[in-house]
């Protein structure tokens, strides 16, 4: 396949599968309660775990990938994340779905960081930014489908069913990458020698980092917690889901919307802000009306404006030859985030004993982006000021 378009299309499928798989815990989480006798902050760890290996790996999984080639490197880690899928399944004990989780998180850390990759060496130069907002929306199409899906086939038969469907839509991946996916010709010729980031880029890096891992904090606990929070309300496990997997689906449209939005207007961190904002301000009433069909309608249309803009902070301090380790560490940053916002939320929804706390621990993070971004702003003109003229 030579279209650019077509490997976007490819790249999107299969990075879909890590949403669909990372998902799978929060759509059965009433399921795996009752089988397991876990708490609100036992899944609340599992859930978080998933990312936990993305700390240790991020960094180095720009290396494996020019040591092996993109193409191996992406089917090595759905392999990965298939095998611990398996081992989920194989065992009923509550450490094997702890170690199933980790060795499968471990795959699509790789995947992640080598897929962004693959999409800037595509895109390089040429709608790079609607490419990467279209990249970026598969998570919520993973995420809905998974919600939609799983609920329906974990209620009626059981939770090893539905870890079962995730480990096929896994193991079709394969195939679709080895077939679909070739490296494009300018690949070869990008630059071999990565420079060393200075200070105020190594710390623009992060803060953007921060920024993309506690946006998407405040999108965790729609779906992780929102299923949750309806059933709590009387809603059954497959309502629940579905319900809330409408947010998934209307962002996955108004993502690209938003990229499109700070491109047409060149106004990228007002997207950013006045989206963070709203997200905030519907994610606080989630929890305190019964209009929840038009509230999660609305977190849908907004939810996702940010990511593009977020998503293009690492690419306005980073060159060519800085970008791989650059967003090696952006990933790093972001995983650890990832790692601890949903153990904490579980935390704190199993102290207050409801999961409207998860929500609102959600929205004080959204909250937390546009001072983030102050910050980042300040480095980043300190950056020109220091620069050589």
């Amino acid at each position: 396949m030579s279209n650019r378009w077509g490997i976007l299309a490819v790249l999107f499928i299969v990075r879909l599968t890590v949403a669909f798989q990372f998902q799978s815990v929060a759509a059965v989480a009433p399921l795996l309660g009752a089988k397991f006798d876990a708490s609100l902050a036992d899944i609340g760890l599992l859930i978080g775990l998933y990312f936990t290996p993305g700390v240790a790996l991020s960094l180095p999984g720009g290396a494996v990938g020019k040591r092996i080639g993109d193409k191996r490197a992406v089917s090595v880690a759905l392999a990965v994340m298939l095998t611990g899928q398996l081992a989920m399944v194989a065992s009923d004990s509550w450490g094997w779905q702890i170690a199933g989780r980790l060795i499968a998180g471990s795959g699509a850390v790789l995947l992640g960081v080598m897929m962004t990759k693959m999409v800037t060496d595509w895109f390089a130069g040429k709608e790079l930014a609607t490419a990467m907002a279209i990249f970026v929306n598969s998570w919520p199409v993973g995420i809905a489908t998974s919600l939609l899906v799983l609920p329906m086939i974990g209620t009626v038969h059981g939770v090893s069913a539905a870890y079962l469907s995730v480990a096929a839509l896994i193991g079709l991946g394969i195939p679709l990458l080895v077939v679909g996916y070739r490296s494009p010709s300018t690949a070869a010729a990008a630059p071999s020698a990565a420079s060393r980031l200075n200070r105020n880029t190594l710390f623009a890096v992060i803060i953007a980092g921060l920024i993309w891992g506690i946006f998407n904090i405040g999108f965790t606990m729609i779906f992780s917690f929102g299923p949750t929070l309806l059933v709590e309300r009387g809603w059954s496990i497959t309502a629940a889901g579905s319900a809330i997997s409408i947010v998934l689906w209307i962002a996955a449209l108004s993502g690209i919307a938003g990229g499109f939005l700070a491109d047409w207007t060149e106004r990228p961190q007002s997207v950013l802000v006045i989206g963070c904002v709203l997200f905030a301000l519907l994610m606080l009433m989630l929890p305190r009306s019964e209009a929840v069909i038009p509230i999660v309608i609305a977190i849908g249309a907004i939810s996702a404006l940010p990511a593009g803009p977020i998503m293009s902070l690492p690419a306005s301090v980073l060159q060519p030859q800085t970008r791989a380790i650059g967003m090696g560490i952006f990933f790093t940053v972001f995983f650890a985030v990832m790692m601890l916002g949903p153990a904490i939320a579980g935390a704190i929804a199993k102290w207050t004993g409801s999961a409207a706390a998860a929500l609102d621990f959600g929205t004080a993070a959204l909250l937390a982006c546009p001072v983030l971004l102050w910050g980042y702003n300040r480095i980043v003109l300190l950056n020109q000021q220091d620069s050589p003229r």
